[in-house]
């Protein structure tokens, strides 16, 4: 990478391949939730995640590129992570822990596009920009749905 253009096009390849990663991985981590709410949560976001998987497919394509992924190593270490959370814990802990997975692995989201977003303004990418603006805001919605279900039922 030597522009901000090279840049800008590896980390959406990154969190495109996260994207897709991340739409295997929630139907075992709605599988491994027993409360309701969390199931229908990581349910849900599954339905969001192909939602943003599209869109990403709009962003390269507003920047004539073709849309492909490159191993993303940081959402392979959370996914691993999250499988071993559910293979290791149980009760009340597993539900926490699942959060916990799931918060860190849209915390990693939130910065990545937050990035890609001002990377997509300041090199003049104006639908890149909004459509990435589009999938940060549903990724901080996430954020703020799983805390809500670990403060108001988890955690007590």
């Amino acid at each position: 990478m030597k522009t901000m253009q090279d840049a800008f096009h590896h980390t959406l390849k990154d969190i495109y391949y996260a994207e897709t990663a991340i739409s295997k991985a929630l139907p075992k981590m709605a599988s491994a939730a027993t409360g309701k709410e969390l199931k229908a949560a990581f349910t849900d976001h599954l339905e969001e995640t192909k939602e943003q998987i599209k869109i990403l497919k709009a962003v390269f394509k507003s920047i004539d590129q073709k849309p492909e992924g490159e191993k993303c190593d940081a959402i392979e270490g959370l996914i691993k992570e999250g499988e071993s959370i559910i293979e290791e814990a149980s009760g009340k802990a597993l539900q926490a822990c699942l959060i916990g997975v799931a918060q860190a692995v849209e915390h990693y989201e939130i910065a990545r596009y937050g990035t890609l977003r001002e990377w997509a303004k300041e090199l003049g990418h104006t639908e890149a920009h909004d459509l990435l603006t589009q999938i940060l805001d549903m990724e901080k919605a996430a954020n703020a749905k799983l805390t809500g279900i670990a403060v108001e039922s988890v955690n007590a």
